[in-house]
């Protein structure tokens, strides 16, 4: 698994686990839902680090718990 769909399933994850919405998320994190959604459907391959920040936000968690977890732990180098 790469990145990009390392950063989407953790966030569809994370709403699952909190039980809200694109919608709502977008909501709480002050980010439009179109943003979100080119984020998980790969128009937006590379979010910054303050739009995860933002969503972090949303979630009610740090960026450190965001990447807290073996799939990001077990990404291969990006650079070969």
């Amino acid at each position: 698994m790469d990145t990009y769909e390392t950063v989407k399933n953790r966030v569809l994850f994370l709403c699952e686990e909190k039980g809200i919405t694109i919608n709502k998320l977008a909501t709480k994190s002050g980010i439009s839902p179109s943003t979100i959604k080119n984020i998980l459907y790969g128009k937006s391959n590379n979010p910054g680090i303050v739009t995860l920040k933002m969503l972090c936000d949303g979630l009610e968690i740090t960026l450190g718990e965001f990447f807290s977890t073996k799939e990001f732990d077990e990404l291969e180098q990006e650079i070969k």
